[in-house]
């Protein structure tokens, strides 16, 4: 299984419009953040974990022209305005299918009704993303392009969304707080990632220290932070972080 991480970065990205802050402006190419995104791979299957708005330029960058399907975790802009990118990938491959929480997917065809609504079709000559909703049961596995997927409910402020185990992945991430029912669906991945936004607690997002507390809870041999705001250098962050923790970067790729 292959994890790579297209974006790790929080709804600003970074460098954020305006600042001048040392990360903003840090030459490190690790303190580049686009927004959050990753893609998993197993043999020959191909999954996307959400569409940031950066996505065309995050999939050239990793060099993958093709998935098999989506899995949403909510429908925030920064995790879903990428979605008119899966156009070029649908004309090429055929229709895509989208997975997630249903009321994330309800929301999202009625945002972008050019896509969803068959009555409004392209004009001769152009295009729409060709993409199928298949909303997913939380706690219920499920078999995507042939890798088992666990979709796992979490409070996200006043809303719910999903994280995901995918066998021996554990993919959590805009998550206030890890029940311990979700803990023992994550225990023994071998890999976690998990959002960590500052030192101090936030109303929507686990906060670094609560972020280390959960990883130790479901005990994988090595996490990643992403969802990483602009107030964190990366190497400041690696620096302090506990042996098998450390943040994640535009571009990892973890092999296991």
């Amino acid at each position: 299984m292959r994890l790579v991480v297209l974006g790790s970065g929080t709804s600003f990205g970074v460098p954020q419009l305006g600042c001048r802050c040392p990360t903003c402006t840090s030459d490190d190419p690790k303190d580049r953040r686009t927004r959050v995104g990753a893609v998993v791979e197993d043999d020959d299957a191909r999954l996307l974990i959400d569409t940031p708005p950066e996505l065309r330029l995050q999939l050239l960058r990793a060099d993958i022209t093709a998935v098999d399907a989506v899995l949403y975790t909510h429908d925030h802009a920064d995790h879903v305005h990428g979605i008119d990118d899966l156009r070029a990938i649908s004309v090429r491959h055929g229709r895509l299918p989208l997975y997630g929480p249903p009321d994330a997917l309800t929301r999202i065809v009625r945002r972008f009704p050019y896509i969803f609504d068959e009555r409004i079709q392209p004009p001769p000559g152009t295009s729409k993303p060709e993409l199928v909703p298949m909303p997913l049961e939380a706690g219920v596995e499920v078999d995507i392009a042939g890798i088992s997927v666990v979709p796992l409910m979490f409070d996200h402020g006043s809303m719910s969304v999903y994280g995901y185990r995918l066998g021996r992945l554990g993919y959590v991430t805009d998550v206030k707080s890890v029940p311990a029912e979700a803990v023992a669906r994550l225990r023994g991945v071998e890999v976690l990632v998990l959002n960590a936004l500052f030192e101090r607690e936030h109303p929507t997002h686990l906060s670094i220290p609560e972020a280390i507390d959960v990883a130790r809870a479901v005990g994988a041999r090595r996490t990643y932070l992403t969802h990483i705001p602009h107030r964190s250098r990366h190497a400041d962050l690696l620096a302090r972080l506990p042996a098998g923790i450390e943040p994640a970067w535009d571009g990892l790729t973890v092999t296991f």
